[in-house]
């Protein structure tokens, strides 16, 4: 049921996120209704209540159905150090229920988790420093572990007595409620759910509910989902270790470095009241944008708003990341070792969202690697036979803050990384010294255009992009600015991008290698090596 934003499809980060605005204007052309009528930046409608929350809406009535996007302004750069993991554990947490949602009798069950609270926390501080130590635990010490042991187990037990599993997706899926999920990204978390437009005051009262009164019923059991779902995405998994272990070689000093999903032992050691507070913190309505498109009357949606959402206080003012990642005086290489193929990964430093020389990238990003005429698709793919595939992201791993520009590839056999890297950095070097001829520009576009398009016909498309840009952008129309922006972009400003950024100093070199009878295969020299 809940996603989150840890998937490695370079492609379809650039499809859905950044370039959304390409097509914008075509947008509304798709909807018959709107053909000949007003722009989408007259059809948005904004209303920003007393406590902060901002409210989008986009009338669409060919269906009856709405899709809504909640966005907060909260996601993995946000975190402490010591509790990396907090905002998507929190994420899975929301899905838990309320004081009157997932609850057979909220006084009795508070009671009951209070104190399994207080005891888990115990266990979990005990285990801590044990674990310092670094000694044998002492029979006394051992016999104390499991008495708090098994009265945790005991007190879950109790608790779950009272617990309706997944009353909240029970209840939107009896109101015709379809896509409920929610996911979690370095700058932003977001819930989502499709709806029949008669069902929206359920919507208001179970949402406003949530972001009100949420209850960390079955944290233990679900941290421990978090913990598994770690082992599987990142320390079991080829990619998911090369990425995370490339993305911290890249920044090291911003919090885009931490995986989203946090560190292991950092999950372990988060608690019921970190957990609290950090959605005191952070989920406060002057932190959300709701984003409703479809068969909405305005000024109904305005009023049941108000009443329900505009009860809620808005939270204090979060703190601000001042922490600026320095600028990388040489290059960087790590090797992760994996009873698998081998992966190449290549990041370059970058500007955040709203730079001027950010819509460059996009551009590069598609002659790159956008089809199957794309330069790397057809270099080191269908010509060399170097590659099984290729791909780019113009804004790894978020856009908020300066990132990165990153492509990757899976070498051919018997061809090596080595020579994947060097082929890509040939045709790299290529956009230095050779303008990219104007039907090639063109042609990118044009592709541009198309998948933005195809990607906005839905209503979902539509909610999510608007709530995506009031919240990294502070300002929706910042979509309406970027077609604008991609067109302008010249052969010349490729060249400037390329020769600036795409330098041997400003770089960072991920590699997968493959073990061979216990041993990895030779890697680029004076390499770190995780293991």
């Amino acid at each position: 049921m809940i996603a989150d934003m840890f998937s490695r499809s370079r492609r379809a980060s650039r499809v859905t996120a950044l370039c959304f605005g390409l097509v914008v204007s075509l947008t509304l052309s798709l909807d018959p209704a709107a053909a000949e009528g007003p722009s989408l930046a007259d059809r948005v409608i904004e209303h920003k209540l007393a406590n902060g929350l901002t409210v989008l809406m986009v009338e669409r009535h060919q269906t009856p159905v709405v899709s809504i996007n909640i966005t907060f302004g909260v996601g993995g750069v946000n975190e402490q150090v010591g509790q990396t993991g907090i905002a998507h554990l929190y994420e899975h947490m929301a899905f838990k229920g309320t004081r009157t949602v997932g609850t057979k009798d909220y006084g009795k069950e508070k009671a009951t988790l209070d104190e399994l609270y207080r005891v888990g926390t115990l266990l979990d501080q005990r285990q801590r420093e044990l674990a310092k130590k670094g000694a044998a635990v002492p029979p006394d010490e051992q016999a104390s572990l499991e008495a708090l042991q098994k009265q945790v187990t005991d007190l879950q037990t109790k608790a779950g007595q009272y617990v309706v599993g997944n009353e909240m997706a029970l209840l939107y899926q009896r109101h015709g409620g379809v896509g409920l999920n929610a996911s979690t990204g370095k700058d932003l978390t977001r819930y989502t759910i499709n709806l029949p437009a008669n069902r929206l005051p359920v919507w208001a009262a179970l949402e406003a509910d949530r972001m009100a009164n949420p209850v960390l019923r079955e944290f233990y059991k679900e941290r421990g989902v978090v913990m598994e779902e770690r082992r599987l995405r990142n320390d079991d998994s080829p990619n998911g270790l090369l990425f995370e272990t490339f993305t911290s070689a890249a920044f090291r000093a911003h919090p885009y470095g931490v995986p989203t999903i946090g560190w292991g032992s950092d999950i372990l050691s988060l608690t019921p009241a970190d957990t609290a507070a950090f959605f005191k913190t952070y989920y406060g309505p002057n932190n959300a944008t709701i984003a409703l498109v479809g068969d909405v009357n305005p000024k109904e949606v305005i009023a049941l708003i108000e009443q329900t959402f505009g009860k809620i206080p808005a939270s204090g003012a979060a703190p601000e990341i001042v922490t600026v990642e320095p600028e990388q005086r040489g290059e960087r290489r790590v090797e992760v070792e994996f009873d698998a193929e081998p992966i190449v990964a290549i990041g370059y430093h970058k500007p955040a969202l709203g730079h001027p020389d950010d819509d460059v990238f996009d551009v590069i990003d598609g002659i790159l690697t956008d089809g199957l005429t794309s330069r790397l698709e057809t270099s080191l793919v269908r010509e060399k036979r170097l590659a099984a595939s290729v791909g780019s992201d113009a804004n790894y791993p978020g856009v908020r803050a300066p990132n990165l520009f990153i492509l990757t590839a899976t070498p051919l056999a018997p061809h090596t990384p080595a020579e994947v890297e060097a082929a890509i950095y040939a045709e790299l070097d290529r956009l230095k010294t050779e303008p990219v001829p104007a039907k090639e520009l063109q042609k990118i576009v044009n592709n541009l255009d198309a998948d933005m398009v195809r990607a906005l016909r839905s209503n979902s498309g539509l909610a999510s992009q608007l709530s995506l840009y009031q919240v990294v952008a502070g300002d929706w129309r910042h979509v309406l600015r970027s077609r604008d922006r991609i067109a302008a972009v010249t052969a010349a400003d490729i060249q400037r991008v390329a020769a600036t950024y795409f330098t041997k100093s400003n770089r960072t070199v991920g590699t997968l290698v493959k073990k061979t009878n216990g041993k990895q295969m030779a890697g680029a020299a004076g390499s770190e090596v995780a293991r």
